[in-house]
């Protein structure tokens, strides 16, 4: 196969692109980061509905899409707490019902727009309130994380650490996956993605454990910690990396959008967090304890 500079191209400017706004919005502050992943939160679930109608050869009104989305950033809303917070205003006090209350509103304009009703495209669709909300809502929990507040009510800020271990422990996993992968994979981890190899899948997981490790004791991190988050991001994000694919499969599409030029949608993208994150904040606050 011949190589192709023009995709190459649009495949490197939309990843740089790509990294420069994910960046911005994880580094910045609480807010940029909130903002940053509201427009994923919602990006996740416009695809998520489109692969649905392919699926179930249904449609959704878009009252409808419009309502699940907004009950389901009610709840990512939820777990904005004290950080997330403006003079006496605090998002999961003040906004979430709101906004929830807003959504159920559309939705019911949106049963009523619809001529058929499909309890079962509706209960699947509710499904996304677990894989899309809850997820990026325990995103913003990990966010808050390690956020101290002083007597003067000023904050210093090391939130960002967990979600940075997990975003920096996949991108390097499904990295070293490939490489490895490339190199001695023969084995295929399932049939739901043929390219995947288990030589590639527990290489990258081992590769991602070391360096991430490695990072961490070379910044003071606390390498025990970072290596387990290490383990559990590139375990369970292997298993979110095939669901996602699973439901192209089913949907009969190659990407689930294509809102990132040579590189899918916003699932496609982020595939593997949606069920990374759960499992991760599961650790943190069950076994760690915030001084």
């Amino acid at each position: 196969m011949a190589f192709n500079w023009q995709t190459f191209r649009t495949r490197t400017l939309t990843a740089i692109i790509f990294a420069a706004v994910m960046l911005v919005g994880l580094l910045w502050n609480q807010w940029s980061f909130l903002v940053l992943f509201s427009i994923i939160h919602f990006g996740c679930w416009w695809e998520y509905f489109n692969l649905l109608e392919k699926i179930y050869n249904t449609t959704y009104h878009r009252y409808t899409r419009i309502g699940f989305m907004l009950i389901g950033y009610g709840i990512m809303l939820m777990f904005c707490d004290r950080v997330f917070q403006v003079n006496d205003y605090q998002l999961n006090q003040n906004f979430s019902l709101p906004v929830s209350l807003a959504g159920f509103v559309m939705l019911g304009l949106g049963i009523f727009q619809t001529r058929k009703i499909s309890l079962k495209t509706f209960g699947i669709a509710a499904l996304g309130f677990l894989y899309i909300s809850l997820s990026w809502g325990l995103m913003m929990s990990l966010r808050q994380y390690g956020i101290v507040f002083n007597d003067n009510f000023s904050m210093v800020d090391f939130g960002i650490l967990p979600p940075l271990a997990i975003i920096f422990s996949i991108w390097v996993n499904d990295t070293m996956a490939y490489v490895v992968g490339s190199l001695i994979g023969k084995t295929p981890l399932s049939k739901i993605s043929p390219k995947k190899t288990w030589e590639g899948t527990i290489g990258g997981m081992i590769l991602a454990i070391i360096i991430m490790g490695v990072i961490a004791w070379s910044t003071r991190y606390d390498v025990l910690t970072v290596i387990i988050i290490a383990a559990i991001s590139s375990a369970i994000g292997t298993l979110g990396d095939l669901l996602e694919s699973k439901l192209k499969r089913m949907a009969d599409v190659k990407d689930s959008g294509n809102i990132m030029p040579g590189h899918g949608g916003f699932l496609d993208r982020f595939d593997s967090l949606l069920l990374a994150i759960p499992a991760v904040w599961l650790y943190v606050f069950l076994f760690m304890k915030q001084s």
